[in-house]
């Protein structure tokens, strides 16, 4: 009897093993494989509700949204396949870095068991106290690389590419293999903004993220997939009567400031604290990342994320947290320096303005052709743009030395 009882004990471990994916024997990390809902495990990607999806800002990320067939059958203008590992429990699949952004986590399919625990204890196990950017502690371990330590970045959901690739829904209700990619480990390839992510696979129904696509791929293909038993989509949704600040407004995003309209900040933020955070945060050359970010962040497009990534990479590690909390309050997207008046330094004019120069190069409209912020200043022929980083009419920042030589000369005016 003990020796049956040793017998089914190991043959039970041995399947755990079996089905335990092949990036969990990879990676030093405690893999999620408990059952987050009850149509799966962590790796089957299930969204219950709106408020499953996480709001994070930083990066960089992969995105495996458009991921499955090798044969350029999908609308995606690059072939991104995801073929299946030797024992199938994992594919491997390529996927689009996106170097800086507004992402999101499926808080059901938090691969890092520890992660997971701390996520929703402090998030709930829906999501619903983490609905503000960067509040779950989630986002803080893609952000800082310690999520799975030993790897490039992390996959999570972006809308980065949607004015290019589009986004939809196939629904396959058939059970089906295919990749749960929210939260896999992602390493660099050699072909720039492509990196290849070890997603671990699920057998159930399932949808894809573009319309009217075939559910059973070629060979040892599969779509990297999520699934939502209410059939509701599986992309995140802007909250009721809100707004996704630095997402396209034709799937809920915040839009840009319009022309001649910039709105006061409202009264519980300190715009001091939100210039500081501008200047705060250079990169090492003394460009304030703050304002290349969001020159170049709200118009960008697939093919600009090189781009992106000369302008963005950095912030993630200064914290914008009053930024932050302006754009979501206000409803606006990389709208936060125009509002509270915020001046760049002359090395970060410059910066803004070439890259609306390398934007328009690629059929980009930049931010500042649209309002007429963000503009920048070419400082290296002596000559300026038509609009400087913060428009006409923005609350400006005084200078601190002014008020100083104010308050001493109406100190000696009193004394005389």
């Amino acid at each position: 009897m003990k020796r049956l009882s040793v017998y089914i004990v190991s043959i039970l471990l041995s399947s755990v093993f079996v089905a335990m994916p092949a990036f969990s024997q990879s990676f030093n990390f405690p893999f999620n494989d408990t059952m987050t809902t009850p149509f799966g495990p962590a790796f089957a990607d299930v969204i219950l509700e709106p408020v499953n999806f996480l709001p994070c800002e930083g990066g960089p990320i992969a995105l495996c949204y458009y991921s499955g067939p090798a044969d350029g059958s999908n609308p995606v203008e690059l072939s991104l396949p995801c073929e299946l590992t030797l024992d199938g429990t994992a594919a491997n699949c390529e996927c689009f870095e996106v170097p800086y952004g507004k992402y999101f986590v499926d808080i059901n399919a938090i691969l890092n068991l520890d992660i997971y625990n701390d996520t929703i204890e402090q998030c709930g196990k829906s999501g619903i106290l983490c609905q503000s950017s960067n509040s779950a502690p989630v986002c803080t371990a893609i952000n800082n690389g310690t999520f799975i330590p030993g790897t490039d970045m992390i996959s999570a959901f972006s809308f980065a590419c949607v004015n290019s690739e589009g986004i939809g829904s196939t629904n396959c209700e058939d059970k089906t293999l295919y990749a749960g990619c929210m939260t896999a480990p992602c390493t660099r390839t050699s072909e720039e903004g492509i990196v290849n992510c070890l997603c671990p696979t699920f057998d159930g129904p399932f949808q894809i993220g573009l319309n009217d696509q075939t559910c059973n791929l070629s060979g040892d293909n599969v779509w990297s997939a999520a699934y939502n038993p209410n059939v509701t989509g599986t992309s995140p949704t802007p909250p009721v009567g809100g707004c996704i600040p630095d997402a396209p407004p034709s799937l809920g995003g915040c839009p840009l400031l319009t022309k001649n309209n910039i709105p006061d900040p409202p009264s519980n933020i300190d715009c001091g604290k939100v210039c500081q955070e501008y200047e705060d945060c250079k990169g090492s050359d003394g460009i304030e990342i703050g304002f290349t970010c969001d020159a170049t962040l709200c118009t960008s497009a697939c093919n600009d994320q090189d781009l992106v990534d000369l302008a963005c990479t950095g912030l993630q590690a200064c914290a914008p947290t009053e930024i932050i909390k302006l754009e979501e309050e206000v409803g606006c997207s990389c709208c936060a320096s125009q509002i509270c008046g915020c001046d760049a330094n002359s090395k970060t004019e410059q910066a803004v303005f070439d890259l609306n120069q390398r934007q328009r190069n690629r059929g980009i409209t930049p931010q500042c052709d649209i309002n007429d912020t963000l503009c920048g200043e070419n400082t290296n022929n002596g000559s300026s743009s038509s609009c400087a980083l913060a428009p006409a009419g923005a609350q400006k920042s005084f200078p601190l030395y002014l008020l100083v030589i104010g308050l001493i000369a109406l100190r000696r005016f009193r004394r005389k």
